[in-house]
């Protein structure tokens, strides 16, 4: 996920060889004691997002996600595995056999030291989860043999979901957690934007505003989805397509939306809704945040407004 070879990179493949196996099962959902439950079998949807190796192997557990960075030393006691920082919502519970998730690391170079301790008193992670990988951790993830990767937004983790991190492939997969695609359209009038007021006969987020959004079909691509949307739920056929932004991804529950949004030129404010909506107001991208809105709808209008 991000651009260009780092030195530690370099120093990763020198040390560890990635991409090479290390001894464990090709079916990762299979343990010496759970030989008969693995796959889709055990329990639902599958959500996989993917990042990138830092060090190799395959692990699973249950998340312990923290929404703060972590120093393995004084943040983590180094002989149970707890973790003892004050400012962390997950204080108290250990990272032992859990795929432990935090943005990035912080603190001392010791901390490579403790996490080392950490393994060899079997109270490690079973595996790492970053969105940014520094130094410390990275280097204790390699000399304690800890399954890691990085380039994950860390927010659409939850404390207790169930996860396969597969470092080789840089992938996460989440059980039980269902992705949905969908597409939001920013309509845009003379510097004021369109927020719709969802109705109660929807099947989510009823009474919340929103964009001119809905489900991308199987196989369909998201500017024809865009479009068909625009037409379906106000009735515009020829609005220009000004601006279009990378998908963003926010956790609700038990799903990941992730969402394509585009931004759109209007040159009539007068639109025609469905029974999907039951309102709707023109109003300045400032204040969309005075509105009851659907997750993440005021970061895409920053972003597609940026």
């Amino acid at each position: 996920m991000h651009g260009g070879r780092t030195d530690r990179e370099a120093v990763q493949e020198d040390r560890l060889g990635l991409g090479q196996g290390y001894g464990i099962s090709a079916d990762p959902w299979k343990t010496e004691g759970d030989l008969q439950n693995h796959g889709p079998t055990l329990g639902g949807d599958i959500t996989i997002i993917k990042g990138r190796c830092i060090r190799a192997g395959i692990a699973k557990g249950p998340v312990l996600a923290s929404s703060i960075p972590l120093s393995f030393l004084g943040g983590v006691d180094s002989k149970t595995g707890r973790i003892l920082d004050p400012e962390c919502e997950c204080r108290g519970k250990s990272v032992s056999k859990t795929v432990l998730a935090f943005p990035y690391g912080k603190g001392s170079t010791v901390g490579s030291y403790s996490m080392y301790q950490l393994k060899i008193r079997n109270a490690s992670p079973a595996a790492i989860v970053n969105t940014i990988a520094e130094p410390i951790v990275a280097t204790g993830a390699i000399i304690a043999g800890i399954p890691m990767i990085d380039g994950i937004d860390v927010s659409l983790l939850r404390t207790s979901d169930k996860a396969l991190v597969d470092a080789e492939s840089g992938s996460l997969e989440l059980r039980n957690v269902e992705e949905k695609q969908v597409v939001t359209n920013i309509l845009r009038h003379k510097g004021k934007i369109l927020l719709l007021q969802r109705s109660v006969e929807v099947g989510s987020y009823r009474g919340l505003w929103a964009g001119v959004s809905g489900f991308i079909e199987p196989g369909e691509d998201p500017k024809v989805a865009a479009k068909r949307e625009l037409e379906e739920e106000v009735s515009l056929k020829n609005a220009r397509m000004a601006r279009s932004i990378d998908p963003q991804s926010f956790r609700d529950g038990d799903v990941v939306w992730t969402v394509h949004s585009f931004l759109f030129d209007v040159r009539d404010p007068q639109v025609s809704i469905d029974w999907e909506h039951q309102g709707y107001e023109w109003v300045s991208p400032e204040d969309v945040g005075r509105f009851p809105t659907v997750p993440g709808l005021q970061k895409i209008v920053c972003k597609l407004l940026s």
